[in-house]
């Protein structure tokens, strides 16, 4: 049986270095040794963190974990505080009811009809990263620019204010090195201009998604029209900077292994599966975002977490699991079964999963058909940057060529 969480001593958050993606050794020993480990994040009280398969489903299916106690808490967390509430942070039932409605308008319908969309984007970018001759950096060519672009589109942002819009988005998200005050003008850039954004779309709505969130939105008596802004915004930033490292990141894993890129020119129908292994075996973001707080005491395979007690989900440990993952280790684009939670799972399960399946299906294919030589050339890739809030690591430049 574990320990009580208290303030004695244990072990910083993240565990490893952030400069690498192989990540997985500290993992393996915590799911074998230690299922539930006592961490401190660099803010908040100490946590639990869960480690293994079941423990990370069941602490994300489980009503017994409440979100929105953390509002109240010095709740463990990456980044100054405190939260503010918004549907990561909405406890059952009233987070069905929104997730319920803000699923409407984002729907799979709608991401998959922005797939000619998504296609331009990558045939230009594409076409920009072969006119500049044998060689480029493809984080700053490929990676980083889509899903902004995807995102502009999506959100219907006009021309002139996308550059700001992508500075302020990643300037919030990239908080290594950030003084807390860059942190705060971030995000309250973004959030103002997201207020603006919304008052206009009530005004004239278009065909975008936050014409479809303001309709479903107002159209509910319950639900605060000046809470809003922080529901948008926290979907545009799960759209920007956690794609582009993980689009960055699996590229650097498939030219790592040239014979894996092959496999994507030769064999383009298994592009599917290809990215679903490609989200397990390279995580998206280690944690599960946000913490839980156990309303009653709470048996997990892993070990009991107390009532009052907060816990976090190690998605990244879950997806190398042995105990349900057939080689963890290994990377097998063809891999049929893959219950992998990169997305999550339960009530809170990503709401924009199916744009980044889609971006990453486009891109890949894209890349892999119009530059099967692609490959990656000599250089320095060893400058890394990472965002602590999700835990999210990736390669600043990965220089290929062709």
């Amino acid at each position: 049986m574990t320990e009580p969480v208290t303030d004695s001593e244990a072990p910083a958050y993240p565990l490893c270095p952030m400069d690498r993606l192989d990540a997985y050794p500290v993992y393996d020993r915590l799911r074998v040794e230690e299922p539930l480990a006592k961490v401190r994040l660099p803010y908040g009280e100490p946590t639990w963190l869960a480690t293994r398969h079941a423990d990370v489903r069941a602490l994300l299916m489980d009503q017994r974990f409440s979100r929105e106690a953390g509002l109240e808490k010095d709740a463990p967390r990456f980044a100054p505080g405190p939260y503010a509430y918004s549907i990561p942070f909405m406890d059952q039932p009233v987070h069905t009811k929104a997730r319920k409605h803000v699923a409407r308008a984002f729907t799979k319908k709608r991401i998959e009809a922005l797939r000619p969309h998504v296609q331009q984007i990558a045939d230009d970018l594409i076409d920009a990263l072969i006119a500049r001759g044998r060689g480029a950096d493809i984080v700053d060519v490929i990676a980083r620019p889509l899903p902004v672009a995807v995102n502009c589109v999506l959100y219907d942002v006009p021309e002139e204010d996308r550059a700001d819009f992508l500075a302020w988005s990643v300037g919030l998200l990239s908080t290594t090195d950030a003084p807390v005050e860059e942190f705060v003008a971030n995000f309250t850039n973004l959030l103002g201009y997201t207020t603006k954004l919304i008052a206009e779309r009530r005004e004239k709505p278009g065909e975008d998604l936050v014409s479809a969130l303001v309709k479903v939105w107002d159209a509910q008596d319950d639900f605060p029209a000046e809470e809003l802004p922080n529901h948008v915004v926290a979907l545009l930033l799960g759209g920007h900077e956690p794609v582009a490292a993980h689009l960055a990141n699996s590229l650097y894993t498939l030219l790592e292994r040239p014979e894996a890129y092959a496999q994507l020119h030769e064999r383009p129908e298994i592009m599917p599966t290809a990215v679903e292994e490609l989200l397990r075996f390279v995580s998206i973001g280690d944690v599960f975002g946000f913490g839980s707080y156990a309303t009653e005491d709470v048996e997990l395979e892993g070990g009991t977490v107390r009532e009052g007690e907060p816990i976090l989900a190690l998605l990244a440990s879950a997806n190398r699991d042995e105990k349900v993952f057939e080689r963890p280790d290994e990377l097998d684009l063809t891999r049929e079964v893959n219950p992998h939670v990169a997305f999550g799972h339960g009530p809170h399960y990503c709401v924009g999963a199916w744009l980044a399946r889609l971006e990453l299906q486009v891109v890949l294919a894209t890349l892999a058909r119009r530059l099967p030589s692609l490959r990656l050339a000599g250089g320095d890739r060893t400058d890394w940057w990472y965002d602590i809030t999700t835990v999210i690591r990736g390669l600043k430049k990965i220089p290929v060529e062709w």
